[in-house]
Formats: structure tokens, sequence, C-alpha cells
């Protein structure tokens, strides 16, 4: 968000939505804590909904983003591939890029003649 403007990049692999803001919120979360299903946690989603994530992703790129090691006597975990860190990297670039280019004068002279909130509606 900027100010009042939310904007939202994309990355599309056919129909499928390849990287966008709450994946790449995922795979920060996945660096962060080694575990998809702690990082869903920590996010407020579910283990399944993140494993849909992370397997949508995994299947839109050349190589997975994340890559995972199965749990057991010594434990599993997850962890952002090279080309996961590459992608998470410049996907941040892209969404710093897009706010730098509306901040200032652009936003300022969108927002000058915009109400604070929306008049009340008259119901005839």
């Amino acid at each position: 968000m900027v100010g009042p403007l939310k904007l939202k990049a994309q990355l599309f692999c056919g129909d499928e939505i390849a990287m966008g803001p709450g994946k790449a919120d995922l795979l920060d979360a996945i660096d962060t804590h080694g575990s998809i299903s702690a990082a869903g946690r920590a996010l407020g989603m579910s283990y399944r909904r993140t494993w849909l994530l992370v397997d949508t992703m995994n299947r839109c790129w050349r190589e997975p983003l994340v890559d995972t090691a199965a749990g057991g006597p010594h434990g599993g975990g997850a962890r952002l591939s090279p080309l996961g860190r590459q992608v998470l990297q410049r996907f941040r670039t892209i969404e710093r890029k897009m706010a730098e280019a509306v901040e200032g004068d652009p936003l300022l002279m969108l927002l000058e003649p915009m109400r604070a909130a929306p008049k009340t509606s008259r119901q005839d």
C-alpha cells in the first residue's frame, strides 16, 4: 500500500499465479522458519493451503522455488532453492519500484480531488 493506493504485482504461468504478494510472503516465512507448516502457522494459513501454494509455485517455475526434506527421526524442513531466493528478491524489487513510481507528486495529484470518505448514498 502507498497511502490509500493498493499496488499488486502478479506473475502468471498459464492460468496459475506463479508469484504474487501472498506467495512472496510465504517464501519469506519459509526462509525464516525453515518449515512450510511453521511458515503457514506464522501467516495464519492452514497446512493444506500452504502446501497448495508451494506446489503451485514449484510447478510454475523451471526449477522448484522450495526444496523440502521429509520428516522423520532427524526432522524435515524446507528451504528456498537458489532460484527461489532469486525470484523472491526480484519480485520484491518489482514491488518496491512500483511503489516508488507513484510516490510523491503523481499520487498527491491523484488524491487531491478525492474525498476522505465516500458520500452517503441517497436512497430515494
